[in-house]
């Protein structure tokens, strides 16, 4: 059942999205069709919820000889060649949100599989024209023999800005590949904003599969681990279907599944598949919810249902088993695998555990907690960096901004809630904050490793190449060989800068139709390298940061240079297959050598001068500290005391909150409304209940903003001045109505009586019995 609530944010979600891509449509770096601009909305909230990467949006639409039409807005190809992801759009742009209907989206979705299969079976590349923003895609699956050989799946996302109540498409399978739909309408759109991540759910039972087994009888309040037994049929099943997305998140740039076979797992399923348990050590998984039923014949239990299944080790041998099943077409109904799954009960801290057991289960694979997640201290002292440094003012602006650093999935929206509350306080947040300057660990790597080489001897470990190859290759070798440094302002000032810099090349490359060509994401990162290579790294980037842009001088010489890489790699691509030869050390060393007849003179002034001596002071860490305690401090105080009041309110009544948390919630409350500082243990305690409580029941704070609004009138309205006199007829008034509590009455005869000293705090409180009386029906003379 739908509440009016969820109809009024889903019509929010809506028309913010239509308003966000129209105004993007009228800038003029950008430009672009509305519904190339949905597209890329679309699947940034894909990518940010972990269903999809290294998005490259393109259109293409065609009615070819044979009369098979199709169209394609999107795609991403894995770096290993495994997962195919094909983009649809079905996009609307009116006023409301429309409904759509079974045949528009099975239509929308035959289109888009007559693409893959005009391209797989070669009909399309011979017509295809070499300046279409899908020549690259279209080659690559006619003629790359990896691909042929690594893809796995397909899959069809259908996206609209409808809401689509029907079925689901039937999948099925072209030249051996199957081909998974998925409808993402604007409901599917609005949850993964919210959540940031749509679990996978895997139902054994409607698969045909028993998963047997045993739980343990000890029970704890942060997890519950079971021991199953998993066929090779069922693992060969998931793993076609969800590949990578069945990978711990934070662990999948590492443990990445590729098509190797482990020969001692080949050899063990084609020889003697019944010791395939004795053999192998299983795997290790998490989840967030599971279901048990029965086994049929009585013997015990078997896993049904399991919510958020993610494996965190035994990646290669669940790709290993998939591989022999399909290249060998081996028998693995016989094959046996061992899984402890350790389902984790504390919602509150589901990230954290899941990626100490990622840890620990790949101990023996030498990977370091800092691999596995964005726990590592590098990546905690730059978000602490982005939190207290402000960008420079912008000429004509006087609202100050941060670069928001997003070290962990969904940090900026979980801030903005935390800092926000209200429309009025989010909206604040956001320009403080803009969502265009927010930062993301992949971003952080892609802006670095593009600007500047690295060489271990002769070796090359970072350049073009691998920014090319896609997010979690790249951020692999950020991790591993340019990120050793410990950073501090001085080095977040020259990320953002590089951020700016590469955000800007993008843009003067611009969008179909206005761009230079269509192969955006290999060209910029190449073209800044090159310029980065030939200039010594000489380019100044604090004048950059004190600027928040790039010289209109710089912005035509990168588009000179983009022109020059573009048509080289081009030409010199064999096979016309530009987009595998750029991520190769060999087309980054060739596109390195070349001079392009480029001269450097007009950006003289974008350089470093030698002797110039910039004032940058380093950052303290102490500095650091009191700029976060502050921050936090005015968070507190951003939550109204009768906001407080509710906390403890609702902690009383669910019995989510000990005594000791509404007591201090109250307090809290107390010492804002009195203008109190808080002392050490308040501070620390009011963090913590205001993180539980937004977590538990954020619709405690949904009023908050009318608290504030009726503070405002209130203020604004005309006092009484509160004076020894009115205190005395109020008493007297009192004696006959007796309308104040008893409290009250002696509180008022006391300070007529001169017992109580009419002090500041005092007459505050006079004043609301002053205006209890009023309503009550006391009147001055």
């Amino acid at each position: 059942m739908v509440t009016n609530l969820e109809n009024l944010e889903l019509n929010k979600f809506y028309q913010n999205i239509q308003q966000e891509i129209r105004s993007e449509q009228l800038s003029e770096e950008e430009g672009g069709t509305l519904e190339q601009l949905f597209t890329q909305a679309a699947v940034n909230l894909l990518s940010d919820g972990g269903e999809t990467e290294n998005v490259r949006v393109c259109y293409d639409e065609k009615v070819l000889r044979t009369g098979i039409q199709h169209k394609i807005n999107a795609y991403a190809l894995s770096d290993n060649y495994e997962t195919l992801d094909l983009f649809i759009t079905i996009y609307n742009g009116t006023d409301e949100v429309t409904r759509i209907f079974k045949d528009e989206i099975d239509k929308a979705a035959k289109r888009v599989t007559n693409f893959f299969r005009n391209a797989v079976y070669k009909d399309y590349v011979n017509e295809i024209e070499e300046s279409s923003e899908i020549f690259d895609l279209a080659h690559t699956l006619a003629d790359s023999r990896e691909l042929k050989d690594g893809l796995v799946r397909v899959n069809v996302f259908v996206l609209t800005d409808g809401v689509y109540p029907g079925d689901h498409i039937a999948n099925q399978a072209i030249s051996g590949y199957p081909i998974y739909y998925r409808v993402i309408d604007l409901n599917y759109l609005y949850n993964i904003s919210e959540k940031s991540h749509v679990p996978i759910e895997i139902n054994f039972k409607e698969d045909g599969f028993q998963v047997p087994c045993i739980y343990t009888p000890t029970e704890n309040a942060e997890y519950q681990s079971y021991l199953a037994i998993i066929s090779g049929d069922a693992l060969v099943n998931i793993y076609e279907r969800f590949g990578s997305r069945l990978l711990e998140q934070n662990v999948r740039s590492f443990l990445q599944f590729s098509g190797k076979i482990n020969k001692g797992i080949r050899k063990t399923i084609m020889s003697e598949p019944h010791m395939f348990l004795a053999f192998n050590n299983g795997l290790a998984a998490t989840a967030e919810e599971i279901r048990l039923e029965p086994l049929p014949d009585g013997t015990g239990n078997s896993v049904a249902w399991v919510k958020d299944f993610q494996i965190v080790n035994g990646g290669q041998t669940t790709a290993s088993i998939y591989h022999t099943w399909k290249k060998d077409k081996a028998n693995v109904s016989g094959i046996f695998v061992q899984v402890k799954l350790n389902v984790v009960k504390n919602k509150e801290n589901f990230s954290t555990v899941v990626a100490r057991i990622a840890e620990y289960a790949n101990t023996q694979n030498k990977i370091s907690a800092s691999d596995l997640s964005s726990n590592s201290v590098n990546h905690i002292l730059l978000e602490k960096l982005s939190r207290t440094i402000w960008a420079p003012p912008v000429s004509g602006k006087s609202q100050q901004t941060r670069w928001f650093y997003d070290r962990a999935r969904g940090q900026y929206k979980t801030a903005m809630l935390k800092e926000g509350f209200t429309a009025a306080k989010r909206k604040a947040f956001e320009l403080k904050n803009p969502k265009s300057q927010v930062l993301t660990k992949e971003d952080l790597a892609k802006y670095v490793n593009t600007y500047q080489e690295v060489y271990d001897g002769k070796k090359l470990l970072i350049g073009p190449h691998f920014v090319v190859r896609g997010n979690q290759k790249n951020y692999v070798q950020f991790m591993h060989h340019n990120f050793s440094l410990s950073p501090d302002n001085i080095y977040f000032e020259d990320v953002v800068a590089k951020a700016i810099l590469f955000r800007s090349a993008e843009k003067v490359y611009g969008v179909k139709p206005n761009a230079i060509g269509d192969m955006r994401y290999i060209t910029v990162p190449y073209t800044i390298a090159w310029l980065g290579y030939r200039l010594d790294y000489k380019l100044d980037l604090y004048k950059i940061w004190k600027a928040q842009d790039i010289s209109a001088r710089l912005r035509e010489k990168l588009r000179e240079i983009m022109l020059c890489v573009e048509d080289y790699i081009k030409t010199h691509a064999p096979g016309s297959l530009y987009g595998e030869w750029a991520k190769k050390e060999e087309c980054w060393n060739a596109v390195r050598q070349q001079g392009f007849g480029i001269s450097f003179d007009s950006i003289s002034d974008d350089l470093e001068v030698r002797g110039q001596n910039y004032k940058r002071v380093r950052v303290t860490e102490d500095e650091m500290v009191s700029a976060e305690i502050k921050a936090m401090q005015d968070r507190l105080q951003s939550v109204h005391p009768k906001t407080w009041e509710k906390i403890e309110e609702w902690g009383r009544a669910t019995g989510k909150l000990t005594p000791y948390q509404r007591t201090m919630a109250r307090t809290i409350g107390t010492n804002f409304s009195r203008n109190r500082k808080l002392s050490e243990i308040e501070f620390s305690n009011g963090q913590q209940i205001l993180d539980f409580a937004i977590e538990e029941a954020s619709e405690i704070f949904f009023d908050m903003e009318d608290y504030f609004e009726t503070d405002i009138s209130v203020t604004t309205t005309v006092k009484p001045e509160i004076t020894l006199e009115l205190i005395q007829a109020i008493v007297k008034w009192d004696k006959k109505s007796k309308k104040l509590k008893d409290f009250e009455y002696r509180f008022m005869a006391d300070l007529s009586e001169a017992r109580k000293p009419l002090t500041e705090y005092h007459q505050a409180l006079a004043l609301k019995n002053y205006e209890k009386a009023k309503r009550c029906g006391f009147q001055e003379d």
